[in-house]
């Protein structure tokens, strides 16, 4: 028995003056209208400004202090920010003593959010815009060679196809997401849900201690980004991709791209205009005037200027050369493949690497020559004209000393003029044409090979579909983990200065095994995490605080993603100036991956865990490189001092290669969760050896965090799992208030990862 008189506590709603008397007796677990108590906590003496003077029971008290706590400290997550992205919520509160006989009231929150198929729905609306606009672009290509005609019918065909299944799938979105924000472990092989994330929550702790008030930690959960419609069979995406080869023959960058349409786009804006002022200063040669007729070669002049630097770019002569390198390369096969087993006649085809050197030369001399045409071909006219302005001055006398000379007649006539002019101004057209034509025959194969490169060169179409659905479900859960962080910290200055400083870290939490499936799913989930790195985040105004006015957007293309995230007109002007004006937030992932179950076993001592040490290692680095240039760009930032040590452990944890090396986990969030970073947990499906590790880990923080009696440590840890958000999980999944664990499989896990007696035992995974 112990007594003392806390602090005085200011609420939003409700003020409390008590004189607390803690009776802690033996540890119960039994839920009381939602509140779990580790510890029988009697009141006494409890007033509250609005109580009557009627008398009721301490347990009564004790039940009713909590409801207000929990009324009172929760205003914050009735945002309209929150409610956008939240829905669908589960909590639970309980009472948890401490180390020095006070109590911490803490509330486990567990949400849906629209974001499941929001996000999925925009990335298809984008992947359908982009397939119908690069087949678009390239019906619209000419002159083609017979070999580039087929190139080109294959991508037509490559995208007209995804198109369709994209365009399938999205309905089918659009219908269930108007009743549904939650895709269940038991769907995840369905094919037109492949986009949407398995199981996707967020698992929020709220904890109130005499020492703070309302402070939050949060962890996404989801089913780990996998295909489970297409299998596993072959492996995942990692695999399937080394097997597929799908390197394109010849790559061009967006960059590249882009000046090729522009490239195009000059060609058939200034020919036209070339041939049409060349056309003028031949009617002007009719009249033999000489002023006008400069005036109109000033003007081809300048024309022909903005010509040269238009089109003679290096891309072109590099495209030339690319394209004269794969026709040569396709003629020797198609003469090898008609010349079986004569490797004379094979040789002879084959040009030696000399050969092909003066073929390159050739190439590269032939654009330039082409160049040099032009120029000569203009100041020819130029002279000719300044030869026609003086003959037209000169004096008649010194016609005939002109006509000795072997200098032009003088125009006697204006058609004259016309017929002098005549065979230059062809001469000109003529290189121009030639010129245009090469350039446009250039970037008409870079556009090609660009669409080649996005469609045919990505692989066969499941291995793309695969690609596209592994990636959404990892950008929506991403996605949903930042806003939950952003929101948290709309009033901390450091961390608005660290996201457009130096970005935001997200640390992925993976639990599966290297063995089976689960090494597929560990394939597939490893690229799609790694190619969050080109996702950038946006904070942009909202237009309204209504719910669909708050959630997020994507722009860009599937290159290059950006997701726009509303603020509140009050939240949005409280930024630094760099994030008002749109700097990009950039996302820096990193994906640990531990295997805890009897599959992992079996796979350290019969398969192969090199995948999860190169992963653990590759993330080990980033993190590294992460935290290295925070403390450079922010040296003064919290938590960065101790960073290096704790860094230094997590080294050697991963290099130790233990088995089942939890501590690796357990290193690597408290590292994410110093530098302010997202956290995500999978494992299968989010609903088992996930809820060990999210309850596992809020007990770790009030124990390290806010000074949980390590005493009652095991029995906080049983109490959320047995009564908490997560067992309401596995129900809304399978029906079913069970772990999915036989007592078999639990020898298998580490101690803390474990359910208590009476929670698990149902067979469905």
């Amino acid at each position: 028995m112990s007594s003392e008189v806390p602090e005085t506590y200011n609420w939003a709603e409700k003020k409390f003056f008590a004189s607390w008397d803690f009776d802690l007796e033996p540890p119960s677990s039994r839920p009381v209208d939602g509140v779990s108590d580790v510890s029988e906590v009697k009141v006494s003496g409890v007033q509250m400004e609005e109580e009557t003077d009627d008398k009721i029971t301490s347990e009564n008290k004790s039940v009713e202090l909590c409801d207000c706590l929990h009324g009172s400290i929760h205003d914050k997550e009735h945002s309209p920010l929150m409610r956008a992205v939240l829905c669908c919520s589960v909590c639970k509160v309980y009472r948890f003593p401490t180390e020095d006989q006070r109590w911490l009231l803490v509330q486990e929150q567990m949400s849906e959010t629209p974001l499941s198929f929001s996000l999925p729905r925009q990335l298809l609306s984008m992947l359908i815009l982009e397939y119908n606009n690069r087949a678009q672009e390239v019906r619209e290509l000419r002159d083609l060679s017979p070999h580039l005609e087929e190139l080109r019918c294959d991508v037509i065909s490559r995208c007209d196809h995804m198109t369709r299944c994209y365009q399938e799938t999205l309905a089918h979105l659009e219908t269930l997401s108007a009743v549904s924000s939650f895709k269940a472990s038991s769907s995840k092989s369905e094919r037109h849900l492949q986009f949407v994330p398995t199981n996707l929550h967020s698992q929020r702790m709220e904890v109130t201690s005499p020492e703070s008030t309302g402070v939050w930690y949060d962890v996404t959960t989801f089913g780990a980004p996998a295909e489970h419609h297409q299998g596993f069979k072959q492996g995942g995406l990692r695999r399937l991709m080394c097997k597929a080869n799908v390197n394109s023959p010849v790559s061009y960058s967006r960059e590249e791209s882009s000046r090729a349409r522009a490239l195009l786009e000059n060609v058939a804006r200034l020919q036209p205009l070339v041939f049409g002022l060349a056309e003028e200063l031949l009617s002007q040669s009719l009249e033999a005037n000489g002023l006008r007729l400069q005036k109109v070669l000033d003007a081809l002049a300048r024309l022909m200027e903005e010509f040269v630097h238009a089109l003679k770019d290096e891309l072109v002569k590099g495209a030339l050369l690319a394209e004269h390198k794969l026709t040569d390369a396709r003629c020797r096969y198609t003469c090898n493949g008609n010349l079986p087993g004569n490797s004379a006649a094979n040789q002879e085809r084959r040009p030696s690497a000399e050969q092909a050197e003066v073929e390159e030369e050739y190439d590269e001399e032939q654009w330039d020559l082409v160049w040099a045409n032009v120029g000569k071909s203009l100041n020819c006219i130029i002279a000719m004209v300044d030869r026609l302005k003086e003959k037209e001055d000169a004096p008649k006398r010194n016609d005939q000393q002109d006509t000795n000379s072997g200098a032009p007649l003088s125009p006697s006539s204006p058609l004259s003029w016309q017929e002098q002019l005549l065979p230059l101004v062809v001469t000109l057209r003529d290189c121009v044409r030639e010129a245009a034509s090469m350039a446009r025959a250039a970037m008409t194969f870079v556009l090609l090979q660009g669409a080649a490169a996005a469609t045919v060169g990505q692989g066969p179409e499941l291995l793309v579909q695969r690609h596209h659905a592994v990636f959404s479900q990892a950008i929506t859960a991403v996605t949903c983990a930042f806003i939950l962080k952003l929101h948290d910290g709309l009033e901390d200055t450091d961390f608005l200065r660290q996201l457009h400083s130096v970005g935001v870290l997200a640390q992925f939490e993976g639990l599966l095994s290297t063995f089976g499936d689960e090494l597929g799913m560990l394939e597939d989930m490893e690229l799609g995490v790694s190619e969050l790195s080109r996702v950038k985040f946006s904070l942009i105004e909202a237009k309204s605080e209504q719910s669909n006015d708050l959630l997020p957007t994507l722009t860009g293309t599937w290159e290059s993603l950006s997701v726009n995230v509303p603020l509140p007109r009050e939240n949005f002007a409280s930024l630094p100036q760099e994030l008002k004006e749109g700097h990009p937030i950039h996302l820096h992932p990193v994906f640990f991956n531990i295997g805890i179950n009897q599959q992992q076993s079996l796979a350290e001592r019969f398969g192969d865990s090199s995948l999860q040490e190169r992963l653990n290692q590759e993330s080990c680095q980033r993190l590294r490189t992460y935290c290295n240039r925070l403390r450079e760009k922010l040296p003064q930032t919290a938590d960065t001092e101790t960073l290096p040590d704790l860094l230094s452990v997590l080294d050697v944890c991963v290099d130790a290669k233990r088995r089942k090396n939890v501590e690796v986990l357990w290193l690597a969030s408290t590292a994410c969760r110093r530098v302010n970073g997202l956290r995500l947990t999978s494992c299968k499906s989010a609903k088992d050896r996930t809820a060990m590790s999210a309850t596992l880990e809020q007990c770790a923080l009030l124990k390290e965090r806010h000074g949980l009696d390590p005493q009652h440590f095991c029995t906080a840890l049983d109490s959320m799992r047995r009564e908490g958000c997560r067992l309401e999980n596995v129900q809304k999944n399978i029906g079913c208030r069970k772990f999915a664990f036989s007592a078999v499989q639990l020898l298998a896990f580490p101690k803390h990862y474990r359910p208590p007696d009476g929670t698990y035992g149902h067979a469905q995974t």
